[in-house]
């Protein structure tokens, strides 16, 4: 008989999602079982969860203890506080993670904060490495979302002197207590000041606008859409700056290079330094993931949604 609960797609629910017995999972040798502790939500997997036929699995966060290690012999060993990410099926009672996606966690870090690291925190790690930060001029678009918000304060404890670029006026406060120097609000960009590194999350005119204002040598890190697809921008000013460069980073991409592992460690220290504080704006059991899941959506919150796990 299973042990395992999962978050599964039912197209005829309310809010699509309802959590549901499911196999126990079946590890390969390169991977540890994982009992799940907490999770969190990123709009990316729920915005799958709304198109994806019944029973697909969401969920890239998770933070928990290592219930089975992996049988090479890699990674955390039984008993171990850890976070991790998957490509999916991580909001479960029982996960199979690969061990070079798993990072042990100090005993001052939560399970909630370490469940906000897996694709926010390390999507941020992973732009601002595009780039230098000691001393250089460094923008965050859409500074108040799990991305930007890891991403500003990251920023911050590279040297960099931040600009945070923000919807409202009432958001303002919020990201200069995250370190911001400086702040925009509205969904264009300046064309002056110029920045050394530009990290968008928006898309849109946000973007277009954005990629007037690099300074030569200069990168645009392109990781989100969460205004508009479609992105119009004058190729001139562009390309006159000198050597600039647009990036598209996805971050399972990007893990190809670099275990997920060294990131969340790096992420984990921040915070057992003082240097780095997680923003959880909602921590909730995870029956109400379906309801949690249309606020985000909705942008009813700002920052990360954790949910709690018996």
């Amino acid at each position: 008989m299973s042990r395992n609960r999962a978050v599964v797609v039912d197209p005829d629910a309310p809010g699509r999602l309802v959590i549901r017995p499911v196999a126990d999972p079946a590890p390969e040798r390169a991977e540890a079982v994982v009992r799940v502790r907490a999770i969190s939500l990123n709009r990316g997997e729920v915005r799958r969860a709304g198109m994806a036929a019944a029973g697909w699995r969401p969920g890239w966060d998770l933070a928990g203890v290592v219930e089975a290690e992996a049988a090479n012999g890699a990674g955390p060993r039984v008993g171990a506080r850890v976070v991790g990410v998957v490509l999916e099926g991580a909001w479960a009672e029982l996960v199979a993670v690969p061990a070079n996606a798993l990072a042990e966690l100090p005993d001052k870090v939560t399970f909630s904060q370490a469940a906000t690291f897996p694709v926010a925190g390390l999507t941020a790690l992973h732009a601002l490495a595009k780039g230098s930060l000691l001393g250089r001029r460094v923008l965050i678009t859409g500074a108040t979302g799990g991305v930007g918000d890891f991403a500003v304060q990251l920023a911050r404890i590279g040297g960099a002197h931040v600009t945070a670029s923000v919807r409202r006026d009432d958001q303002v406060a919020t990201v200069r207590e995250l370190g911001a120097h400086e702040v925009i609000v509205g969904d264009e960009i300046p064309a002056t000041p110029k920045y050394d590194l530009i990290v968008d999350s928006v898309g849109g005119r946000t973007l277009g606008s954005a990629l007037a204002a690099l300074n030569r040598n200069a990168t645009c890190v392109t990781l989100g859409v969460s205004s508009s697809a479609d992105v119009t921008f004058n190729a001139r000013d562009f390309f006159v700056a000198g050597r600039t460069t647009l990036y598209g980073l996805y971050l399972f991409t990007e893990m190809l290079s670099e275990p997920a592992s060294v990131g969340l460690r790096r992420l984990a220290d921040y915070v057992v330094s003082g240097q780095l504080s997680p923003h959880i704006s909602l921590e909730r059991p995870w029956t109400e993931i379906a309801q949690v899941a249309q606020n985000l959506m909705a942008r009813r919150f700002p920052g990360k949604a954790v949910l709690t796990l018996d």
